[in-house]
């Protein structure tokens, strides 16, 4: 045997050795969660046993202590895959998301609670929530905004009008893929994709098929299923879908902006515990007077909370009436957010929590 021969084969055989580890180690994991699902279920635990909090402070501890080589991002998504399996072991979740299959929303719910969940589709975000709210889904995975495009309108009025509670968040870088049949984009005579996705890839649509049909789908992933069928067509859509619904990539990541990202939230049942670094979602709506939301906003810059995020929408019981979606940094539970609530409650004339979760970690 060669010295390289002899090389090898020494880091060959170290690399067994970690495997059959790690293979020990894992599994020695999801002996854990099983028991950690017995003693819930003997304390008389009827609630779900997938803790957000938990899963949060775990992958929070990876991301800032990776050592390398593997990027941080991949310790991260191996780790939650290991969690997601151990989880399975305890009790299934089902989680429900804007189908079908190959949507950005299934991505999103597969990043936030790894493969090992049961995912369900629905035809529309009302079903989602509507789901959820019969508990025949443990959760819900719903879009709420977008880095170009900003909110999902539909979205804010379907968590003003139920009384769920936002359980996590998930960023999902988006890319847009061209698919199609045609041999080239000349011969693309309509385009379908969900209306974001059009909008968010006008530039590139403009510059290279300016005279095709813009068609707006539920979604981009039937708009895969669509496109497959005809032979004239385009869709844009994530590159699952190519290989989903057998349509070539014609051009790949055609968004008009690189860093395009889509902000999804998790709905479910139950409020979830501080995890440490957390956000507070609450809708509230103020009496038509000079100053009213101003005082609204002193009462969060008085207690030196900072808030994320601001929308408004129509209040559809009255006319030129709106209601506002703030989110902002920090717990219901923890003392500064919970002055600042109390207050905010006695200057509106409605103010609701939509929920406190944990930031998401990548």
């Amino acid at each position: 045997m060669s010295t390289e021969e002899a090389a090898l084969k020494a880091i060959r055989d170290e690399i067994d050795q970690l495997d059959r580890e790690f293979l020990r180690l894992i599994n020695q994991r999801a002996q854990c969660a099983i028991e950690v699902g017995r003693i819930k279920r003997e304390a008389g635990a009827t609630t779900v046993l997938y803790r957000a909090e938990r899963e949060a402070e775990v992958l929070r501890r990876a991301r800032d202590s990776n050592p390398g080589p593997l990027p941080t991002p991949d310790v991260v998504r191996l780790l939650r895959e290991v969690m997601s399996a151990c989880l399975a072991l305890e009790h299934p979740i089902t989680v429900a998301y804007l189908g079908p299959a190959g949507t950005y929303t299934q991505a999103a719910a597969l990043k936030h609670f790894g493969g090992a969940v049961s995912l369900q589709p629905a035809a529309s975000i009302d079903e989602i929530i509507r789901r959820v709210e019969n508990q025949t889904v443990t959760f819900g995975v719903v879009p709420i905004e977008n880095s170009l495009e900003g909110p999902i309108n539909h979205t804010h009025d379907c968590l003003y009008a139920s009384s769920l509670q936002i359980c996590g968040e998930v960023n999902l870088p988006v890319h847009h893929q061209f698919l199609t049949h045609a041999l080239n984009v000349a011969a693309v005579t309509r385009v379908y994709a969900h209306a974001q996705a059009l909008a968010q890839c006008r530039r590139w649509l403009d510059a290279n098929c300016p005279n095709a049909e813009r068609v707006a789908m539920t979604s981009n992933a039937e708009a895969a299923r669509r496109a497959a069928e005809e032979p004239t067509t385009a869709a844009i859509a994530a590159a699952v879908n190519s290989e989903l619904y057998a349509l070539p990539i014609h051009t790949q990541n055609i968004e008009d902006q690189a860093d395009n990202t889509t902000r999804f939230l998790i709905v479910g049942q139950t409020q979830v515990p501080v995890s440490g670094d957390d956000l507070t979602s609450l809708v509230f709506s103020t009496q038509n007077r000079a100053g009213a939301l101003c005082e609204v906003l002193q009462a969060l810059a008085a207690s030196n909370i900072s808030m994320t995020r601001i929308q408004s929408r129509p209040l559809r019981a009255g006319t030129w009436e709106y209601v506002f979606f703030v989110d902002v940094v920090g717990h219901r539970d923890a003392p500064q957010v919970a002055a600042a609530l109390r207050q905010i409650s006695e200057r509106t004339s409605m103010c609701r929590v939509l929920g406190s979760y944990p930031r998401a970690v990548l």
